[in-house]
């Protein structure tokens, strides 16, 4: 049926050519030698009687004639045509009588044409009307996403069965917490009926939250490898179409089909898409969102009983999810799932890295120290950019260079080629040097991993830094020397160039948030005290601040912004004599930067000598 919608076009056109040139055809004789005469010559022929056969229409004749010379055979005749100007011609009539020749009479043509050329209009109508039906078609199972109504319907959850390879709580590394919350709905799954003899109820939903990439869905197909339950996975987005009632539609069957198969789960992943509160026109407020909605609360609320089917959601956005969503009896339990610490990310990059050939000098201890902030998605995607590094490289193992590569990659950007001028490059080794130099000699700052003069994505440089410990809490001391540190670029140009550049943009604006989290919202200024000033809010799983109206006069707003200021002014002058205390460090430094463009927390130390010891008061 597709090849014929695909080519019917093609086929009306040819069956129209072919009816226009079957009543087009003409009956006149199939080999003409002489196509036409003069009515007069042929008036002489027949009177000469070598005109053999004659067929008359009412406008035309075409004869047969014979040579002058006698009958040579029917392969010398010539056939000729000629218009006549009327049949009643009296002269006509009588010089064909007496010529001898055969004559055949064709009737008239009707009227119109032939039959089958009066249908070409019929025809063109109808290959109009069948185009316009097979568009409609096409539309209306475009709107079912390609299939019949009743699979439509259904909607598109797609189920995992029993298999022997199956992801496992083995398989979900960094997020210890999480799994013991759901690691009893496994007991119950295997045997639901001692849960049952003793009247305890399971809970209806578990609902994960927590940031993009942490795991949310490894953890519900974990849950259901470990139960060896048949597994339901769909997005709450595709409950939403553009009729009403579909949504509510696919809810129930998902139901019907996850009780068919009990034990099982069912995953629903991204629920903030048909969860959002109701009437508050969040998500636009719509009919089928919100009787979408119904029908999961009522499926979950025990109406038509499913004791052995247990729902999982997923979703980032909490804050915004329905209340009748997130009481008892509906999602029982919240989980949270956190970006994973340091040793998270060890044993992650351990399951991601545990069929891959390492090579010796790779430190997986130190590569998660080296990727704070790394969620377990992002960690996964950094071990398979390293091993495509390598085999781009024609290597035969992953070694520690291919990881601080796309480490550098996936947190900056790829190398850029510029042509930087040498009176650029040497500020931006100062700038960089700057940065090291106090971060090398404060005591609580976090240790130096590397610096470097590349530049990658918008930097055109970078100093990393590990830290040793992960940190929950900020003490005050960390924080300030945090600040000297993201100033000292700017203090070392000052310093060794007597002027600045807007190499510092990015710092300054770093150091500018900072100072005024630890001024409005930590309380960290004499000056204006522990009270809340903030004028935004950090979002728990998005990563960014969600602006909010300001609550203080304009007074507190300008001792905000002084104490923000006493802060950078301090921090810029402790950089400033650290770095007029080791310029002869700092200068080796720049000079071997310059040479090197990346050097190591080794080289580094080679240039600057020993800190001091981490952890002692400055």
């Amino acid at each position: 049926m597709k090849d014929f919608a695909k080519w019917w076009p093609v086929l009306l056109v040819g069956l129209l050519l072919f009816v226009f040139l079957f009543s087009m055809r003409d009956a006149s004789p199939p080999q003409v030698r002489r196509a036409e005469v003069a009515y007069s010559e042929f008036k002489q022929l027949l009177r000469d009687r070598r005109v053999s056969d004659i067929r008359l229409s009412d406008t035309t004749a075409s004869a047969t004639i014979r040579p002058a010379g006698g009958d040579l055979g029917p392969d010398q005749d010539e056939y000729v045509r000629v218009n006549l100007p009327s049949l009643s011609d009296p002269e006509l009539m009588p010089l064909i009588e007496t010529s001898g020749a055969v004559v055949t009479v064709e009737a008239p043509k009707e009227e119109g044409g032939n039959w089958l050329f009066s249908l070409l209009p019929w025809l063109i109508f109808l290959g109009i009307y069948f185009w316009f039906w097979h568009r409609m078609q096409s539309n209306l199972a475009g709107r079912f996403g390609g299939r019949d109504p009743s699979e439509f319907l259904s909607g598109s959850a797609s189920k995992e069965v029993k298999r022997k390879k199956r992801v496992t709580f083995d398989d979900v590394a960094g997020q210890e917490a999480a799994k013991r919350e759901v690691a009893e709905l496994v007991d119950f799954l295997r045997d639901p009926e001692r849960y049952r003899r003793l009247g305890a109820e399971p809970p209806r939903g578990v609902l994960l939250m927590g940031p993009p990439g942490t795991g949310k869905t490894l953890l519900a197909r974990a849950l259901a490898g470990e139960a060896d339950v048949n597994f339901y996975h769909t997005s709450a987005s595709e409950f939403i179409e553009m009729f009403v009632g579909v949504g509510a539609s696919r809810v129930r069957k998902m139901f019907e089909e996850a009780k068919k198969r009990a034990p099982s789960i069912i995953f629903i992943d991204e629920l903030d898409a048909v969860g959002r509160v109701r009437g508050t026109g969040l998500g636009g407020g719509n009919d089928e969102r919100e009787q979408t909605l119904n029908q999961i609360l009522a499926e979950m609320d025990g109406f038509s009983g499913h004791e052995a089917v247990i729902v999982l959601a997923a979703t980032n956005r909490p804050d915004v999810l329905d209340p009748a969503l997130l009481r008892p009896g509906r999602f029982d339990r919240h989980v949270t799932l956190e970006l994973p610490d340091r040793e998270a990310r060890e044993a992650i990059l351990k399951v991601h890295t545990r069929n891959m050939p390492l090579a010796a000098d790779v430190d997986l201890k130190t590569l998660a120290s080296a990727t704070p902030g790394f969620s377990g998605a992002d960690l996964k995607n950094l071990v398979n950019e390293a091993a495509m590094a390598a085999a781009r490289a024609g290597a035969h193992a992953i070694d520690m260079r291919n990881f601080d590569e796309m480490r550098d990659k996936v947190m900056m950007g790829t190398v850029r080629s510029l042509a930087i001028r040498p009176d650029e490059k040497h500020r931006l080794a100062i700038h960089e040097s700057g940065h090291t130099v106090v971060a090398h000699f404060l005591p609580t700052a976090d240790p130096i991993y590397k610096v470097t003069i590349i530049p990658r994505g918008r930097a055109l440089g970078g100093t990393h830094m590990l830290p040793e410990e992960e940190r929950h809490t900020l003490p005050e001391d960390y924080l300030k020397d945090r600040l000297a540190v993201m100033l000292g670029g700017r203090t070392a140009e000052k310093v060794l160039l007597g002027n600045v550049s807007s190499g510092a943009d990015d710092d300054i604006k770093k150091a500018t948030q900072m100072a005024r989290a630890m001024v409005a919202r930590w309380g960290m200024s004499e000056e204006v005290g522990p009270v809340d000033l903030r004028q935004s809010e950090d979002h728990p799983f998005l990563g960014r601040e969600i602006a909010q109206p300001r609550r203080f006069s304009e007074t507190t707003a300008h001792d905000v912004d002084a104490a923000v200021s006493h802060l950078l002014r301090e921090a810029e002058a402790r950089a400033e004599e650290i770095i007029s205390d080791n310029l002869a460090g700092m200068k080796s430094l720049v000079q071997r930067l310059e040479e090197r463009e990346t050097l190591s927390a080794e080289e580094v130390r080679a240039c600057l000598g020993t800190a001091k010891a981490r952890g002692s008061a400055a």
